[in-house]
């Protein structure tokens, strides 16, 4: 499909705007260097804003002349969402990179009391894109969502009588659950775009096995110094770089031919090459749970899509 395709293939980004969440690091911070390196104006969506500055002083050194600048968001906590969509100056936006995420933690609830992955890795990006499809809107043609997942999305989805693993907590299955939800997520949004009409794309994107920091934040969080050089030994020797695992982000962002619910990843063998359409569960596609999932989000997050189709 792809043909080896390289940021290098990118179109001119010249004139348009993107939001990265989880742009401080891992595959946020390469997408964001390459689509600063295009000429986007790049807006660094970032928890911890100490990290996000030194993200974005090493990003201006690595792209003199890049247009980027540093807005605190906390997926983890609405208000912060809010605030941040409120706040953000652009009339218009092209691209919006739903990235940020974490990864089998301990059982934790965000500040609106939701389970970690859960609240996280889905509801807060619900609620950002909600928030910020009227300005997609007005970029018109080419804007996109992004939303990044996991191949390991195969190993569960929501079950809609227990989406927080309330009877029972399971780090991966959490974590699973929730690359499940952002593929249900894009399922329904993709769909309510079309039938609005709108020049907005919705797709997906994950990264194949790549090295991002996030396998060993869990056993950090936890003090277990030697599970974490263990991990971080053993994802050195099987998995990619960052620098490879953001190419399918960049490709669904950027490339001709992306299509609504279209779902991107590496198109080699173990989960690495080049960027190339993915295989996927097959609930993920499912008419009823991507509703039924949508109602929920809007009920727990209080952001509800507007438009004739409600988007």
């Amino acid at each position: 499909m792809t043909n080896g395709w390289t940021p290098d293939d990118m179109p001119d980004q010249k004139g348009r705007t993107a939001v990265v969440t989880g742009a401080n690091s891992g595959i946020g911070f390469v997408t964001s260097r390459e689509l600063a390196r295009r000429g986007a104006r790049v807006v660094l969506a970032c928890r911890d804003e100490t990290r996000g500055r030194a993200a974005e002083d090493l990003l201006r050194q690595q792209v003199p002349g890049a247009d980027v600048r540093l807005a605190r968001l906390d997926l983890a906590d609405l208000a912060s969402v809010r605030s941040f969509a409120a706040e953000l100056p652009e009339e218009r936006l092209d691209l919006l990179i739903d990235n940020a995420g974490v990864m089998a933690l301990p059982q934790r609830r965000t500040v609106d009391g939701f389970e970690m992955h859960f609240g996280t890795n889905h509801l807060g990006h619900f609620a950002l894109t909600g928030l910020l499809l009227p300005r997609l809107r007005n970029a018109g043609y080419g804007a996109r969502v992004v939303v990044v997942s996991s191949f390991m999305h195969v190993m569960g989805t929501v079950d809609p009588r227990d989406p927080q693993l309330d009877r029972g907590y399971r780090r991966w299955t959490a974590y699973a659950r929730s690359k499940s939800a952002n593929l249900l997520f894009v399922h329904e949004l993709a769909r309510r775009l079309a039938a609005d009409g709108s020049p907005v794309v919705a797709a997906a994107a994950h990264p194949g096995f790549a090295a991002t920091g996030l396998q060993t934040a869990a056993v950090r969080m936890e003090g277990r110094q030697r599970a974490e050089r263990i991990v971080a030994g053993a994802t050195r020797l099987v998995a990619q770089s960052a620098e490879h695992g953001a190419l399918p982000t960049l490709y669904a962002a950027t490339a001709e031919g992306i299509r609504q619910d279209d779902f991107i990843g590496p198109g080699g063998p173990l989960m690495r090459g080049a960027p190339a359409r993915s295989p996927r569960a097959p609930w993920t596609r499912d008419a009823v749970a991507s509703a039924g999932l949508w109602r929920l989000s809007e009920r727990l997050t209080g952001v509800r899509y507007g438009g004739p189709a409600g988007v």
